[in-house]
């Protein structure tokens, strides 16, 4: 009797997925499954006392049903969908009058936890940015190119569009123009200031647009380089440095802020170099350093590996 009411009562629920709500059929699948575990764990037998039970389940009875799934290794992806599920599930009830109101309104969808950035050590990064060849043409322009991306954590866009009139060599600093036109200014360290000047000369012996004259980092024919070939340039040299890690050009961003961070700097600073808006979002080079910090731990206590979870 148990298994008719339940398979009854999703099968209405399947349709009004389907026709009310226009899901694909995976989705409407994967949300009966949901209530059919959800009508089992409420231990219904038959239509009578299902419909008395449905009608007293509060959020509490809901959180313990969502409880009882995690404990079976239910993921933060799943949850969400197990309480779309419910939610869904209650609305039906309420228009079908099999229930007078929905306790799922109730519940809060799991914040997924943010995956944390690929940062390479600082051993990673001078290997990667010595294993350019200066005697190659583009040699000393993809070092500086390299060198500014981590003395400066430039996102890509702001490198391609940085202008020789951004280049404040002797003070020590760059103008950087990011997100929504704002401009900051960056210091330039003195590694990627040498590089500057060096790029500059071979430069300055080059053939260049006149409509690209004034941006700093230039191809073979003197035009603007592209957000690609960035990302060529620090895939080759990352191959050339023998270094197995997904590394991107905003992985030296990362990289800059986590070093940034571990050494001392205060969090407004890094968050007013890197151009944030939020302190919220520089904040993540917290957690990474705390992993880090964690790691580090656990590979070094005598016992880490089996008592630090």
């Amino acid at each position: 009797m148990k298994k008719s009411y339940i398979t009854n009562l999703t099968s209405d629920y399947a349709s009004y997925l389907s026709l009310e709500r226009g899901l694909s059929k995976n989705s409407v699948s994967a949300y009966c499954s949901d209530i059919e575990k959800f009508l089992l764990f409420l231990g219904i037998a038959d239509e009578n006392s299902g419909g008395t039970d449905l009608q007293r389940v509060d959020k509490t009875v809901l959180e313990d049903f969502i409880a009882s799934e995690q404990e079976r290794g239910l993921s933060v992806k799943s949850q969400a969908r197990l309480i779309s599920s419910l939610k869904s599930f209650y609305e039906f009830l309420v228009i079908e009058k099999l229930c007078e109101n929905s306790p799922a309104e109730l519940l809060e969808q799991p914040k997924p936890r943010r995956a944390l950035p690929v940062v390479l050590s600082v051993r990673e990064v001078t290997d990667i940015i010595d294993s350019v060849d200066l005697s190659q043409p583009e040699g000393p322009r993809n070092r500086a190119i390299l060198e500014v991306l981590y003395s400066c954590g430039l996102r890509v866009s702001e490198l391609i569009n940085l202008r020789l009139s951004d280049i404040f060599i002797n003070d020590g600093f760059v103008r950087v123009t990011g997100k929504g036109d704002k401009q900051r200014l960056v210091p330039l360290g003195e590694p990627a200031s040498e590089s500057i000047l060096n790029y500059l000369e071979i430069r300055s012996l080059m053939p260049i647009a006149v409509k690209h004259a004034d941006f700093l980092f230039l191809n073979r024919r003197g035009h603007k380089l592209t957000r690609e070939m960035i990302f060529h340039i620090v895939r080759k040299q990352t191959l050339s440095a023998g270094i197995e890690k997904e590394v991107s050009p905003h992985t030296f961003r990362h990289s800059f802020a986590t070093h940034m961070v571990e050494n001392g700097a205060d969090l407004r600073v890094v968050q007013e170099m890197l151009g944030h808006s939020s302190i919220l979002t520089t904040e993540i080079y917290m957690h990474v350093n705390s992993e880090k910090w964690r790691r580090s731990i656990i590979d070094h206590h005598p016992r880490g590996k089996a008592t630090i979870v």
